[in-house]
């Protein structure tokens, strides 16, 4: 097989698997007129392999999916001028499958398929290099996002930068668990007590009064323990309390001090950690920001995923919450699951708080697998991660 066939899927997977399996020539992609016409995405998806190091010929081919008969037309005339090709069919329409098996029969063009799930290809006609043979190819997070037309970067926190902290990380989610409930309150004082200066820079270096101003009307005291067990730790440095009058310190880093001030960041950090830990991804990202099109000439979407991690050709999508559960968050790591891994990838919420019955009712309906406070409580939010992933 020279020339790789494929019938044009929403889901960007679909488009590229094959290709990174079996490393054609060429590769026709039948597709509708909105791919067919917009350069942009073809370029993009030319980027794409060559980021994963195959420099192919990508042709694209105008036809609507959703007649057999235009479909069956263009297959004609791209297997008339590249006589040695094989059809990829786990993409397209029901019309394009029709359309792929008729021709098949007619003309003993080879035509296959694969399932993520079962990891594997299959043979459906005159396809024997295909039939049963694994899905051994592995994806990092940046491939999944670029296949998909995205771009990626750096959210809160550098993942290089992370593993200065591997070894304190579960220390830290300790302190977090015993201070659960005035979490929210402790990072809106350090807010507060470590404010930007009038030109903007934030510095290391904390000396505020004991009791800070909050929302409203609303008094923000010091939490001593959590204090000192941060001290503890090593995130804070020369920590002085005057009770009711002043307290002094030095954020370990500015890294730190983006953590203590942020509500959220511990658990995903953790998160980010329980994934590595769990042994069985082989590319893991925490707060990763993604941009991309909702549609042609439309502006550019920017979303941030928690925590992203890829098992062989399987994203895992993770939104992590220190607050209660709504449907808008569930509604959007669902958008964000499928754009970027299609009908195959997974989705998780975490959640230090518990989930509703109507929240978790909607999760179910979406596919999307929920560890709140109460299973974090009873097992290691690694192994439960293990567990969902063999589901």
């Amino acid at each position: 097989m020279k020339t790789l066939i494929e019938l044009y899927d929403d889901s960007p997977i679909e488009n590229v698997l094959a290709a990174d399996t079996f490393l054609p020539e060429r590769i026709v992609y039948l597709c509708p007129t909105e791919i067919a016409q917009d350069k942009d995405k073809q370029q993009k998806l030319k980027e794409y392999f060559s980021h994963r190091g195959l420099e192919t010929e990508l042709l694209f081919f105008e036809t609507s999916l959703f007649y057999a008969g235009k479909v069956e037309k263009q297959l004609r005339q791209v297997t008339e001028t590249y006589p040695d090709c094989a059809i990829d069919i786990a993409g397209g329409s029901d019309a394009a499958l029709f359309a792929s098996g008729a021709l098949s029969r007619e003309r003993n063009v080879a035509v296959f398929t694969h399932s993520r799930k079962k990891k594997r290809f299959f043979e459906i006609c005159n396809a024997p290099f295909a039939d049963h043979l694994p899905i051994d190819v592995k994806y990092t997070v940046e491939d999944f996002f670029l296949m998909a037309y995205g771009a990626s970067k750096a959210g809160r926190v550098e993942n290089q930068t992370l593993e200065r902290y591997i070894d304190r990380i579960d220390a830290f989610f300790r302190v977090f668990l015993r201070f659960r409930k005035k979490w929210n309150s402790i990072t809106n004082w350090f807010q507060r007590a470590s404010r930007a200066d009038k030109n903007g820079y934030f510095t290391l270096d904390v000396s505020c009064d004991y009791t800070l101003k909050g929302e409203r009307s609303s008094r923000i005291p010091a939490d001593e323990e959590a204090l000192r067990e941060l001290e503890q730790l090593g995130f804070l440095k020369d920590l002085v309390i005057r009770r009711d009058e002043r307290v002094s310190f030095q954020f370990e880093d500015e890294q730190i001090r983006t953590w203590l001030r942020d509500q959220g960041s511990v658990l995903e950090i953790y998160t980010w950690k329980a994934c590595r830990d769990a042994g069985i991804f082989q590319d893991v990202h925490c707060s990763i920001i993604v941009q991309w099109e909702r549609g042609k000439g439309e502006e550019i979407v920017s979303n941030e995923i928690d925590v992203i991690a890829v098992q062989e050709a399987t994203p895992v999508f993770i939104s992590c919450k220190t607050c209660p559960i709504d449907t808008d968050a569930i509604n959007e790591l669902a958008i964000l699951r499928d754009r970027f891994g299609g009908d195959a990838a997974r989705a998780l919420l975490v959640s230090t708080e518990n989930c509703r019955a109507i929240t978790r009712r909607r999760a179910d309906a979406l596919d999307i697998d929920v560890i709140t406070w109460q299973e974090l409580r009873n097992c290691s939010l690694r192994e439960q991660i293990r567990s969902l992933m063999k589901k």
